[in-house]
């Protein structure tokens, strides 16, 4: 007996589909990818393709089988065509170029073409090329647009697939910017974003403390003993900054009058604004996110009485400038952190797509859960896996 798959024909944003046969043992075990076909709302220019078994691979790649892939905000920034980043086309669909969607993703090397070292059949690989597409579930690509990551204990499969944007991210901004000793003081907005939590952890890794910044919302006391469980030292909501004079008595007494060397920015706006101004002298101010959408504005005294420096920071471009060697120091390093227990995986939930789920229901229940997260209705971080590909 056979059943239908789906053929895809591309007709404007979306992907209209004519059939032909295949049996229901290939569709158990169809490989899948969310393409697009131009820019817009993720809601209508998303969808769910079957394509075929990869052949094996040409001298040089690979051949990958994605385990788990997020779907992160700057994710859906990239199908609504706002971002900077823009993915390639690609003909992974056989006749039709398509863009596929996501950039971040833990994956298994499945089989290594000739000529390819130092990869080998098991092991696990995430990306270093930018909008790789990783919401597929099999890609061919070239050894240098992955890395290996170091097995470890406690190193999971959640921990992997989100190894490469958010705990850099918070690792290199700890870092690249002010030599911290200690017990100094790192101050942030968004505290209890990805990055965020990644940076209360890898600082109180170091012995650092954090003065976190969060908005105020009814579970406050839940949200603060949970950043404070990862390592926070103080939590204070942008509401408490309005008190300037109070706020910079509880500060300098946390602090003991030391001056804090370094902020770290996803907010901008006022909110942002009131922040630099508890930075003590030769701070940097390192800016990585606008969540609220409105400009960085400091008032011209923080540069001129306390040399306040500001800078912005990206992990693409932290990638793009640095060394493979660069790169695998990094992932050790963080890969240890997570074998030392300093470095938890975020919490999230896991979006399963079932091998017998036909590619419109697949589609839908993508669109739908993209259409919450950018209504700010999810807090956890979501991940994609597709089940049953080969």
């Amino acid at each position: 007996m056979l059943q239908t798959l789906h053929r895809v024909t591309i007709l404007g944003p979306r992907l209209s589909f004519g059939s032909r046969p295949f049996s229901v043992s290939s569709i158990l075990r169809a490989n899948r990818a969310v393409v697009y076909t131009q820019t817009g709302d993720p809601s209508q220019v998303l969808t769910t393709v079957t394509y075929d078994a990869l052949p094996s691979p040409a001298p040089d790649t690979l051949n990958i089988r994605f385990l788990l892939a997020p779907i992160n905000p700057a994710d859906i920034n990239v199908v609504q065509g706002v971002y900077p980043a823009k993915p390639s086309l690609t003909s992974l669909v056989e006749g039709h170029e398509v863009f596929v969607g996501g950039n971040e993703g833990l994956a298994e090397v499945v089989q290594v073409g000739t000529g390819v070292s130092g990869l080998t059949s098991g092991d696990w690989v995430v990306m270093t090329k930018a909008q790789a597409g990783t919401w597929a579930s099999s890609r061919n690509v070239r050894p240098q647009d992955v890395l290996r990551l170091p097995r470890a204990d406690g190193l999971t499969e959640v921990h992997g697939a989100t190894m490469t944007v958010n705990p850099p991210t918070a690792y290199n901004m700890l870092n690249d910017f002010v030599t911290l000793e200690k017990d100094e003081w790192v101050m942030q907005n968004g505290a209890n974003s990805a990055v965020g939590q990644a940076v209360i952890q890898i600082a109180a890794s170091r012995g650092l403390k954090t003065l976190n910044l969060v908005r105020q919302r009814p579970d406050l006391d839940d949200l603060t003993r949970k950043l404070k469980a990862l390592g926070a030292t103080k939590v204070l909501t942008y509401d408490d900054l309005a008190d300037r004079a109070l706020t910079k008595t509880i500060v300098k007494d946390w602090t003991a009058g030391k001056g804090i060397r370094l902020g770290l920015n996803c907010v901008s706006g006022k909110d942002t604004t009131a922040m630099a101004r508890l930075l003590g002298d030769d701070a940097y101010l390192v800016s990585y996110g606008a969540m609220s959408k409105e400009p960085l504005s400091l008032p011209t005294s923080l540069f001129i009485f306390k040399n306040l420096t500001t800078a912005g920071f990206w992990q693409s471009r932290w990638y793009k400038t640095h060394t493979r060697e660069d790169k695998e120091n990094l992932m050790r390093t963080l890969v240890d952190l997570v074998s030392q227990g300093k470095l938890k995986e975020p919490e999230h939930e896991i979006l399963s797509i079932g091998a017998e789920e036909s590619d419109e229901a697949a589609g839908q229940k993508i669109r739908d859960i993209i259409t919450k997260m950018s209504a700010g209705q999810y807090g956890k971080k979501v991940l994609l896996r597709f089940e049953g590909a080969q």
